[in-house]
């Protein structure tokens, strides 16, 4: 199968609440594929600022790495999607879901209640939103 390189951001505001996306009934985090001669960070800014509406952020640092294979309407063909996630920082603010790309919902999440969302996510997302997590600590 042919890997797709692809990047999207953890994204936390002001008071810590982490930035989620619903689409395809499971909340999901902002992420895309990676244009030619773009950068895997300016790749997960562009996501994150196209899906979400958001223009102020910055990048803190890089989480990690997750795979998963995907069906891509580009390629016509299965794939292995290989997403490189940042933690990024935003004061806050209104989001804006990009329904062309199927998002119904953006939604700030406290970690309080952060399980009720992790319940109906990916595993990969689950595990990288963990991850984010722990390195905040």
């Amino acid at each position: 199968m042919k890997k797709i390189l692809a990047a999207g951001g953890l994204v936390f505001n002001d008071l810590h609440q982490l930035l989620m996306i619903y689409r395809h009934e499971k909340w999901d985090l902002p992420k895309g594929h990676l244009e030619k001669n773009e950068t895997l960070e300016q790749c997960a800014l562009r996501e994150v600022r196209e899906e979400t509406g958001l223009k102020n952020l910055t990048i803190s640092r890089f989480v990690g790495i997750t795979n998963h294979t995907c069906f891509d309407s580009y390629l016509r063909a299965d794939a292995i999607k290989e997403t490189h996630w940042f933690a990024m920082h935003t004061p806050g603010g209104n989001t804006f879901p990009q329904l062309k790309e199927g998002i119904e919902w953006t939604r700030w999440v406290a970690r309080t209640d952060l399980d009720q969302y992790l319940r109906n996510t990916y595993n990969n997302i689950r595990e990288i939103i963990t991850k984010g997590l722990a390195q905040m600590l």
